[in-house]
């Protein structure tokens, strides 16, 4: 291979084509400018002054698109962040806030390096169906107050931007439907003077751009043991809501990413962030459906031009920004909110095929979602919900059965199934400790022992029987199984 082929095997999709230059660049736009009232009614959740939200969203995105490890995924201030945060800035400061966002960046290379991404291959399918069901929820709901006590030019502007994006893609795909809805829509309510809610109405724009600057705070113990809950709390809510967004990326889009350099690439643009006066963020799952599923968007390219876009649109061109009618992006958050539900999962033929403890994780993980209005506690009621499940229905496959020699003189069990804390806690009771003969063989050739309950266990059936005068064999281990067995038998009990 030449020099040169080698180059250009190196070049970014966008540069060596320009259909791809041209939807990223395009969907970049669009998630900018739904960034710009996303972030600003976060920084009203905060308590902090809009710009700190905007800043955030820029410094977020920009970073995440070097440092990330998941491609098109678009990070900026989240609700799930500012509501962790707002205490902290209520009680103490946005001084002390700022502090909070830099030490949670700092918590986050350090989980991401120690490879807590890895924890991401115990949530089940069930509840990840749920967490994407309670998003779609969550954005959709997010919506109803921009749809609430409004002038009546807001319903029919709406339903006009959801028919320009279902009917638009048949004519042409070129530029993103929600792009053209957004253009239409404002030129219509400025053309017409029709008087609605407008991105203006949110709150100011800044009119530069951030500068870096250390937190206004005491560098003290006393300031760290303040911050420190906050910033742990604020660290495990992006990351979790971070990896799962990845997870659902890799899946529309059918490749891999590193989570362990998404993890580590969060904490770094959080640490930005902070430096730049940001209030933090992480992943945000409706700007990133807008950009992967809706815009078609597959490169870092689309998640660097968002944040640049966003910050171009305030400084420079604000006031054209604030003359967007909310309709506008109310309309594409709901067409986000329809796309990104998983409809096949509720369908009645899936329902009726689908076992009822995967039904009850995915209903129990939307319902604690849409409770807390926080996607990570959802996402970890569900995992435990789903392992109990699972605990229950693997219990039930050990068995036990009894055979006795012709001649009386001895009786064989044989237990087969996997034996755990759940199902060895019944095996106790499935032996005749005072009809069996002297000798007793346990045979756990068709077993797995997993902890050291079935160890215990194992330890009560020969003392029952050596109560009685009677001898237990054990046979038929695996090497596992044997070398557990090995180490712990004896070892559990005081007396």
């Amino acid at each position: 291979m030449t020099p040169a082929a080698v180059l250009r095997g190196l070049k970014p999709d966008w540069l060596s084509d320009p259909k791809v230059w041209r939807t990223e660049v395009l969907a970049g736009l669009v998630v900018g400018l739904a960034l710009i009232p996303e972030a600003i009614s976060f920084s009203v959740i905060a308590g902090v002054d809009p710009a700190i939200g905007l800043f955030a969203s820029f410094t977020m995105a920009v970073v995440i698109s070097v440092v990330g490890g998941r491609r098109a995924m678009i990070s900026a201030a989240t609700g799930a962040v500012a509501l962790v945060i707002a205490p902290l800035n209520r009680e103490h400061g946005l001084g002390y806030l700022i502090a909070a966002v830099i030490l949670a960046g700092i918590f986050q290379v350090a989980l991401g390096a120690l490879g807590v991404a890895k924890l991401m291959r115990f949530v089940p399918r069930s509840v990840m169906v749920g967490f994407v069901n309670a998003l779609a929820i969550l954005i959709f709901m997010a919506q109803v107050p921009e749809m609430h006590d409004v002038p009546w030019a807001v319903y029919p502007l709406i339903a006009g931007g959801l028919a320009l994006m279902v009917f638009f893609p048949r004519v042409t795909r070129v530029i993103p439907a929600p792009l053209v809805s957004i253009v239409i829509l404002t030129v219509i309510t400025v053309a017409a003077g029709i008087a609605v809610p407008t991105v203006g109405d949110k709150g100011d724009l800044p009119a530069s751009l951030p500068v870096p600057g250390l937190p206004d705070v005491p560098f003290t113990l006393d300031t760290l043991t303040t911050i420190a809950p906050y910033a742990f709390a604020m660290a495990l809510v992006g990351l979790m809501e971070s990896l799962m967004t990845a997870k659902l990326v890799d899946d529309i889009t059918d490749t891999h990413s590193s989570k362990t350099r998404e993890s580590i690439g969060q904490g770094i643009a959080n640490i930005v962030t902070g430096f730049f006066g940001g209030m933090g963020g992480c992943a945000m799952i409706g700007q990133t459906m807008i950009n992967v599923k809706v815009s078609g968007a597959r490169t870092r390219l689309s998640t660097f031009l968002a944040g640049t876009f966003l910050m171009v649109l305030c400084v420079v061109f604000g006031p054209v920004v604030s003359d967007i009618p909310m309709a506008a992006l109310v309309a594409v958050m709901v067409m986000v909110s329809f796309a990104t539900f998983d409809w096949h999962s509720i369908a009645p033929k899936t329902l009726r095929r689908m076992p009822a403890g995967e039904i009850a994780v995915m209903v129990i993980t939307v319902a604690v979602v849409v409770a807390t209005h926080n996607l990570a506690i959802g996402v970890v009621v569900g995992s435990v919900t789903a392992m109990v499940v699972f605990a229950k229905r693997v219990a039930r496959l050990a068995d036990v059965t009894a055979v006795t020699d012709p001649d009386g003189t001895a009786v064989v069990y044989s237990v087969s199934g996997e034996l755990f804390f759940a199902s060895s806690n019944d095996l106790v009771g499935r032996f005749d400790y005072a009809g069996d003969p002297q000798r007793v063989v346990i045979d756990l050739s068709a077993a797995h022992i997993w902890d050291a309950s079935s160890v215990a266990a194992l330890d009560a059936i020969e003392t029952k029987y050596a109560q009685r005068g009677k001898t237990v064999e054990i046979i038929g281990l695996n090497d596992p199984s044997a070398d557990l067995h090995g180490r712990l038998t004896g070892e559990l009990t005081s007396h």
